[in-house]
């Protein structure tokens, strides 16, 4: 599915999961490439949370290997998966999940805190994202004030300050009326572009998927054409 003279970033072979009895998850592979945007798609219960769980290192596969820049993900201690999610991946939620106490500014600094990143740093690149988001202006703003579109857009730029490797997206639209997904999924697509970073959408929007290089369709954990 990656392009061979592209760099693999997230290298996903043969994920299988259960819970109990159920198998969820049935022989999973594919990769996706710096840049390249892949659409999970399926019907409800079909695997798709479960296996941007597995992605995001939240679960952890039964068998198979996920490895994202090099690193086995699914080898790793709990401490050295809480720093590589910190460091490398970025994740936009349906419900935008930002803290409620916090400026939209300081929501989109938050992961540079974390990573320690210098102040005079965290501010430039806030800034600049804010800017590039369209939501300078709304920087003091808290979540509380903002629609939901400006609130999935400070999400974005939130996902996307520490410049990680692959971004996680679940439903990213099903929140949202349809002219702010469209904006949504627009700035998806330009900052992907822009910053060659690699992108897994969870999906049941045709037109979300439509912005993605390839799918991969999920029906009962396995993928089907």
């Amino acid at each position: 599915m990656a392009s061979a003279l592209a760099q693999v970033v997230l290298d996903v072979v043969s994920v299988s999961k259960s819970y109990g009895a159920r198998r969820v998850l049935d022989d999973v592979s594919f990769q996706v490439s710096a840049g390249q945007r892949v659409a999970l798609t399926g019907p409800s219960g079909s695997g798709k949370t479960t296996l941007l769980n597995c992605l995001g290192g939240i679960d952890r596969p039964d068998t198979g290997s996920l490895t994202l820049n090099g690193q086995r993900i699914d080898q790793l201690d709990s401490d050295d998966l809480a720093r590589l999610r910190r460091e490398r991946v970025g994740t936009v939620f349906q419900f935008f999940h930002l803290l409620p106490t916090l400026s939209a500014a300081e929501n989109v600094e938050l992961p540079l805190q974390l990573l320690g990143v210098p102040a005079a740093e965290r501010s430039e690149r806030v800034s600049a994202l804010l800017a590039r988001v369209g939501l300078t202006a709304r920087a003091a703003a808290f979540p509380g004030q903002l629609s939901g579109g400006e609130q999935q857009r400070i999400a974005i730029a939130r996902a996307l300050v520490h410049q990680p490797a692959l971004i996680l997206a679940d439903e990213p639209t099903g929140n949202l009326d349809s002219v702010s997904g469209e904006n949504i999924l627009r700035l998806l697509r330009e900052l992907t572009d822009e910053t060659h970073t690699a992108l897994v959408l969870v999906t049941h929007s045709e037109e979300a998927a439509a912005i993605c290089h390839e799918r991969v369709h999920l029906r009962d954990g396995r993928i089907t054409p």
